[in-house]
């Protein structure tokens, strides 16, 4: 089960309300998250408004040294409320996660730039970064991706048709 469960603490994409909940345990590093990242924007475009999409770091800082660094410039864009420009950019540009390209994306995103830069260097944000992580391992997270679906840990594939099964499942 999602420990702890979702709240306002976390970013959602659409309205909790629906009465499905895809919650997803990233690492912007991650090539299988890199994977899933257009199947979960599939799912949303299918599931047209009939579900939300939540997000919680999970940087597997590893194997993918420059994870943990991306989920801090994430959260840094959420505190300017850009979080899914931010997440959105990080994923489309896998391949090119240093210092500088995050910069670059914060301002292609509308960022404050000075603020953006002061809040990474002072890594304002790594406390929300590792209670995702902390939170991912008591959920039961040992990979990315990881989904949640209503709160329940799916284990199936992630291709476009086994989670839309599975969400369909949870809404009937």
């Amino acid at each position: 089960m999602l420990t702890p469960p979702l709240s306002a603490h976390d970013h959602i994409q659409g309205s909790p309300d629906t009465g499905i909940v895809l919650l997803e345990y990233g690492d912007y590093e991650c090539p299988y998250c890199g994977a899933a990242y257009p199947v979960v924007k599939e799912l949303q475009k299918r599931m047209k408004g009939k579900m939300a999409f939540a997000f919680r770091n999970f940087p597997l800082a590893n194997a993918h040294p420059h994870a943990e660094l991306a989920a801090e410039a994430a959260e840094a864009a959420a505190a300017q409320g850009k979080f899914w420009e931010m997440h959105d950019a990080l994923y489309e540009n896998q391949a090119a996660l240093e210092p500088e390209n995050l910069e670059q994306y914060a301002a292609a995103v509308g960022l404050d730039l000075r603020r953006f830069t002061k809040e990474m260097n002072e890594h304002v944000y790594t406390s929300k970064v590792k209670d995702d992580f902390r939170s991912g391992v008591r959920s039961g997270v040992n990979g990315t991706p990881s989904f949640f679906i209503n709160g329940v840990l799916y284990n199936g594939s992630y291709d476009v048709h086994s989670i839309l099964t599975a969400l369909r499942e949870a809404e009937a």
